[in-house]
């Protein structure tokens, strides 16, 4: 019987001998394998962190201690002996259980992840709750080098390194997040990595001569001098914590043996590991980054199937022929060069392109001083990772009306990374930017035309937003103006994105059913070219607003306000949208149809509207 059929709980995983535990590594290694090449997800973090989250467990109650994961890429392992190995059949499915930590999934999930950055502060937030309820429970937070480029791990680094709370940092450091680190964090920890004689001494030296007080003492001066010779470039020694490190990620019976000396510091402790993304699966080893977040493959060779295309790519080659003719025009990325469509940029232009790290409000900040010194920066950036930067596009772009360019990747439903991943407010957030123009391309040559048209002719911030993965069978292009794909005498219907797709295919299957609907395609949604939606809406008094963003500011609402204002009453109103906005995972077409947003709940709403009147 494997061992890995024998793991119900972390009480298991602790009642195993040492001499099991590498079989049990072995184990959980292949069942990722097997089950992540079935169903997609974020495959080499998690091998890298195998003997890792097996020694945690082995020294730490989730049940009751909190461990906090950073984004929550490598929480697989976690998942797997926290009793939900046999659910795995359905990660990141709907209805099953999501790829990321989630507290309603299980007692051992102590806080919702899936950005970056966040772990230090949240779990000094818990260690503070703890001293003030007078609770006891152990604090662990595991953070990536990659996290490290983000601005929120510095802040909860320098308030935890202070405040005295007893809780262990775990430093998980393999060089990379999705590609290599870059930045002054990735230099420092390379010379760290080069120094593990420090922690020898550093071990020996608290448990000899650290028992005996007066001598420790009069020794601490000796001590410090020592460590400045071995370790002169140690910030997190500077910074308030006891640091331990670098210890091999990989060797579990160290690993056990470190975190139990970690946890009886009892102060702020940063413990730094050395790990390996992809350990153990040779074809994850070689290439690392392809096996970050993937689909289906095959799990003996690693093979993936070919890409398809998508509004990325589309992206990519619109911003190398721009290149092409403006030597102005400089890309950002942050730490998503390859999830953007930049690759190409980067090998093509190398020095007009710049990737800042896990570093969204700096990189529109950095963007917004290029713009306002005569470049022109595009800033490719998933949607939910730049609502990071609100307080930057107010006050660094929009206040001084500069000119960068905003490529707002996954908007709308991305599907199976769920609610952390959803673009589902961009339209809101960005809609309440002062002199934001937005638009949103419905195919890969409308939002190539976007680009151009917003390079090119816009002024100002502009935002082009589109989703993740392709087009629809909508294949025309336009710009700015709201335009009229079809007419009708009944009901006005509004969508714009590949949402025109469900609106059009609703269209026809309600013309066969004896209903006339007008589709107006928005192709800028902010400002609004209202005065087309305006004058359908005078001609057949019922308005439905297909759009895949939350309620709050939708465009559905700034359409109600124009034909209040300009006095055009209407029959009936129907808003279909993502509600509140929080979607969990699963595939993105029965999402849309679980929200209420495809075809078949376009074509009930109508009917509905034009039930209720004749009532």
């Amino acid at each position: 019987m494997n061992l890995l059929d024998r793991i119900q709980s972390p009480a298991d995983v602790k009642r195993l001998s040492q001499q099991q535990i590498p079989q049990l590594c072995r184990e959980l290694r292949a069942f990722l394998i097997e089950h992540v090449s079935k169903t997609g997800g974020h495959l080499a973090s998690n091998l890298g962190v195998v003997e890792l989250t097996v020694a945690i467990h082995r020294v730490y109650d989730t049940s009751k201690d909190r461990l906090l994961f950073d984004v929550g890429h490598q929480s697989y392992i976690h998942k797997i002996l926290t009793g939900r190995k046999d659910q795995f059949d359905s990660l990141r499915q709907y209805g099953g259980i999501a790829g990321f930590p989630k507290p309603n999934e299980s007692v051992h999930d102590a806080f919702v992840a899936g950005h970056s950055s966040t772990s230090i502060s949240a779990a000094l937030g818990m260690a503070r709750a703890r001293t003030i309820r007078h609770e006891n429970y152990d604090v662990l937070a595991v953070i990536g080098d990659g996290a490290l480029t983000g601005g929120l791990a510095y802040e909860g680094l320098c308030n935890a390194g202070q405040s005295g709370e007893p809780m262990v940092i775990i430093l998980n450091d393999n060089g990379m997040s999705i590609h290599k680190n870059v930045g002054g964090m990735a230099t420092l920890l390379s010379k760290q990595r080069v120094k593990p004689g420090y922690l020898r001494f550093k071990q020996v030296y608290r448990e000899t001569i650290g028992k005996v007080k007066p001598l420790y003492n009069a020794l601490h001066v000796v001590k410090e001098n020592v460590k400045e010779s071995v370790l002169p470039d140690n910030m997190f020694d500077d910074m308030g914590y006891y640091y331990i490190g670098p210890v091999d990620g990989h060797d579990e019976p160290e690993l056990e043996r470190i975190l139990r000396w970690a946890k009886d510091i009892r102060e702020p402790v940063l413990l730094h590991v050395v790990t390996q993304k992809g350990h153990g699966v040779s074809y994850c080893e070689r290439e690392p980054e392809k096996f970050h977040g993937v689909g289906t493959f095959d799990p003996k060779t690693g093979a993936l199937p070919p890409a398809k295309p998508c509004f990325s790519d589309a992206a990519s080659r619109a911003l190398l022929k721009l290149a092409d003719e403006r030597p102005e025009l400089v890309t950002i990325t942050a730490a998503m060069a390859s999830g953007t469509g930049l690759e190409e940029f980067a090998a093509r232009y190398p020095e007009r392109f710049f990737d800042v790290g896990i570093a969204e409000e700096h990189a529109v900040t950095m963007a917004s001083a290029m713009a306002k010194q005569g470049l022109t920066p595009v800033f490719a950036v998933y949607s939910s990772f730049l609502q990071r930067a609100y307080d930057m596009l107010i006050h660094d772009t929009a206040l001084q009306n500069l000119h960068v360019v905003f490529c707002v990747d996954r908007s709308g439903i991305v599907g199976n990374d769920g609610d952390t991943h959803n673009g589902c407010f961009d339209v809101t957030y960005l809609g309440s930017v002062p002199g934001m123009t937005i638009l949103a391309p419905s195919s890969f040559a409308e939002l190539e035309a976007m680009l151009r048209h917003a390079v090119l002719e816009l002024t100002g911030p502009v935002a082009v937003r589109y989703p993740r993965g392709g087009e629809g069978a909508y294949q025309d292009v336009q710009m700015d103006d709201a335009m009229c794909l079809r007419s009708g005498t009944e009901l006005t219907l509004v969508s714009y994105g590949v949402n025109i797709n469900d609106a059009l295919e609703a269209a026809e299957q309600l013309e066969k059913e004896g209903i006339s609907v007008e589709v107006i395609k928005l192709g800028m949604i902010q400002p609004l070219d209202v005065e087309p939606v305006l004058e359908s809406l005078r001609k057949t008094g019922r308005l439905l607003v297909l759009e895949e963003t939350c309620a709050h500011g939708c465009v559905g609402e700034a359409i109600l306000a124009q034909a209040e204002l300009h006095g055009v009453s209407l029959k009936n109103i129907r808003l279909l949208n993502l509600g509140d906005g929080i979607v969990p995972h699963g595939d993105v077409k029965t999402l849309r149809r679980v929200c209420g947003i495809d075809a078949d709940a376009v074509v009930r709403a109508a009917k509905d509207m034009l039930k209720e009147q004749k009532d």
